[in-house]
Order: C-alpha cells, then sequence, then structure tokens
C-alpha cells in the first residue's frame, strides 16, 4: 500500500512538471513566432498572436528627461509590420524568464532592435499572456528604449 500512494504521488508530480513544461513551450513559441513574423513582415501571423482587446504600451523619456508611458494600439503595429520589407525588422531577443499561473504567463524578453540592418535601440519587453480558448494570446505588452 505504502509503494502504491509513493507511486502515485509521484506520477502526480511528474504529471504536473510535464504539464508546467508544456504550457511554458506553447508560450515560447508564442514569442518565437512573433518575432518571427516580424523579420518576415507577415502581420497577419503577427496579429494572430494578440487578444482582441490587448494594449501595447512604451515607456520612453520626454524633452526633460522623464520617464513617460505610451500607448499604441495593435492594429497600428501590425499596420507597420506589414508595411516592411522581409528582413527589414529583426528584435533580437532572448526569453529570460516565464512565469505561469493557471491561464495567466508573464515573458521578459531582453533585445536588441536592428533596422535595415542596422542597430537601432534595446531594451527589455515585458509581456503579459493570457490562455483564451486553448491557446495564449498577447494581452499586454510594455517595453524599454535606449539608444
Amino acid at each position: 500500500m505504502k509503494r502504491l500512494v509513493c507511486t502515485t504521488l509521484c506520477l502526480l508530480l511528474l504529471s504536473s512538471s510535464i504539464k508546467a513544461q508544456n504550457g511554458e513551450t506553447e508560450i515560447r513559441q508564442v514569442i518565437i513566432t512573433l518575432f518571427d513574423a516580424m523579420r518576415n513582415a507577415d502581420s497577419a501571423a503577427v496579429a494572430s498572436l494578440f487578444s482582441s482587446d490587448c494594449t501595447m504600451q512604451t515607456i520612453a523619456t520626454d524633452k526633460s528627461g522623464n520617464s513617460v508611458v505610451k500607448t499604441d494600439a495593435v492594429s497600428r503595429f501590425v499596420s507597420t509590420i506589414g508595411k516592411q520589407k522581409p528582413g527589414v525588422l529583426d528584435e533580437q531577443v532572448v526569453i529570460e524568464t516565464i512565469k505561469i499561473d493557471g491561464p495567466l504567463a508573464i515573458v521578459w524578453t531582453p533585445y536588441r532592435f536592428i533596422y535595415n540592418g542596422n542597430y537601432s535601440h534595446s531594451g527589455v519587453n515585458m509581456f503579459c499572456l493570457v490562455n483564451l480558448g486553448g491557446l495564449w494570446k498577447i494581452q499586454y505588452l510594455i517595453d524599454t528604449r535606449r539608444k
């Protein structure tokens, strides 16, 4: 009986670990797909990764040197992607952290942005993803930018 309880507990822990890894793999793939689609100027693929009411923000510095938060529409971002030639936009990210709690996940990705072969800026992206209908969608994106 003791062996059966131990085996059952081990299987439950292993199952939980595998489920968490699968969620992390799916989330990682959303982020990879986003930046691959940007490089390929595939606006339809980019649009498919965002929830219908996603918020996008950037932390910038105003003329006085103060931090300000600017909000942009996903539709504008998607449109900009679609107007580029493949290879012009190259955001090079490192997926540093993924945290998951049920249908909610955050992803922290330091990046370097290369525009048309030249360094433009760098910073960090912070994504908030939500599992909607079995699919992970970007619900919120905020980034920093510095030259």
